[in-house]
Formats: C-alpha cells, sequence, structure tokens
C-alpha cells in the first residue's frame, strides 16, 4: 500500500481497462482499530503490509457497487463492516451497522448521504480535520479537475449537483480521495467549487 497525504493513511488501487482509470481503496490507521473504505483485492504484499499496520476493525461501503473484496477482507480479519443505510433492502452484502447522513462511524470520521447518483443514499465520508473520500458520484478523470458521475448514469441529475454543493460547504476540505480516477490531494475545497460553478456554465 501507499503511503498518502497523511502518516494515518495508505492506499491500493487497480487499473481498470475498460474506463482507463484507477479504482481506489483507503485504509485509515487509527488507535482503536484500522477503518478500510471501499476495499479492493490485496496483492500478497499489501495484505502483508495491512498486518503489519494492525489489520482492519471497520469496512465502510459508500455504495453497492463499490463492495468489491469487502467479504473477503472481513472473513479474512474479523472486520465488521457498514453499508449506506438507503440501501439496506437491497444490499448484496450483510452489514454489520448501516449508515445514515450525519451519523460518525468512529470517532473523527462522519457520513454524509448524497442524492441522486446511481444508487440511493450513497455515502461520502469526511475524516478531520481536511479529508473527502467520495466513492462513484464525485469522481476525478483528469488530474486535478473533480467530475460528476456522468449524466447518463445519474438517477437524478439535480439532486446530484445538490449533493456537490452540499460538500461544498465543508470549507475545511484539503484532500479529496476519489473511488474512481485521480486523487486530489491540495486545494480540494478549490476543486470542489470549481465542479459546482461548472453546472451554472
Amino acid at each position: 500500500m501507499k503511503l498518502l497525504h497523511r502518516e494515518d493513511l495508505f492506499g491500493w488501487t487497480q487499473f481498470n481497462e475498460e474506463r482507463d482509470l484507477d479504482f481506489h481503496s483507503v485504509l485509515w490507521v487509527r488507535t482503536g482499530g484500522n477503518v478500510a473504505i471501499d476495499p479492493l483485492p490485496l496483492t500478497t504484499h499489501d495484505r502483508l503490509h495491512l498486518e503489519r499496520l494492525g489489520g482492519v476493525a471497520w469496512i465502510v461501503i459508500t455504495n453497492s457497487d463499490h463492495v468489491r473484496a469487502a467479504a473477503e477482507l472481513a472473513a479474512a480479519t474479523g472486520a465488521r463492516i457498514a453499508g449506506p443505510q438507503a440501501e439496506r433492502e437491497t444490499f448484496p452484502l450483510r452489514c454489520d451497522r448501516w449508515l445514515g447522513d450525519g451519523e460518525e462511524i468512529v470517532a473523527g470520521l462522519k457520513a454524509y448521504e448524497l442524492h441522486g447518483s446511481k444508487t440511493p443514499g450513497e455515502l461520502a465520508l469526511f475524516l478531520e480535520p481536511d479529508t473527502l473520500i467520495t466513492g462513484d458520484l464525485v469522481r476525478c478523470h483528469r488530474a486535478g479537475w473533480l467530475c460528476l458521475l456522468p449524466e447518463a448514469r445519474l438517477q437524478d441529475p439535480s439532486a446530484a449537483r445538490a449533493s456537490v454543493e452540499r460538500l461544498l460547504r465543508l470549507q475545511c476540505v484539503e484532500a479529496v480521495l476519489v473511488g474512481d480516477g485521480w486523487p486530489v490531494f491540495r486545494d480540494g475545497h478549490e476543486r470542489l467549487r470549481e465542479l459546482w460553478e461548472s453546472f451554472q456554465a
């Protein structure tokens, strides 16, 4: 796994040839148990690295299309799984906890429900004091520029844009770690503002 912009954050990726971009997973190393977000399959190297970092206590899945290798990781580590409350009736994986808007998963990590994406109640996660972690709705196909999931895949484009406006209210965002595309490690709030302003053009 690769060290990200903070000493307590690591990531691993998988290149998707169909979309010509990377898929990302995030590990937050913390006292009280590490948290993995949208975990992809682990290579042997990454699995051993994860063990050295203390394993996983919680797996958070932002939406049903990002289940990925969560079940395998939970089976290997004993981690509990949290998923989006809005998908509770149809989610493809058993979860130990269902997350609604504004819920704190563990101290310092809060869930925000996003609407209008391809799945209901997709979660974005804010990790204090400065890091936003997104699933499918907010992404980065071109380095340095945030974008939305293509409109043809949105359930409600207006609601999707309103979700971005809500994220923009998080004034202290420095990094945006997207599930799909390029991470943004600096000036994340400004990149969110540029995305919002692009809707007005």
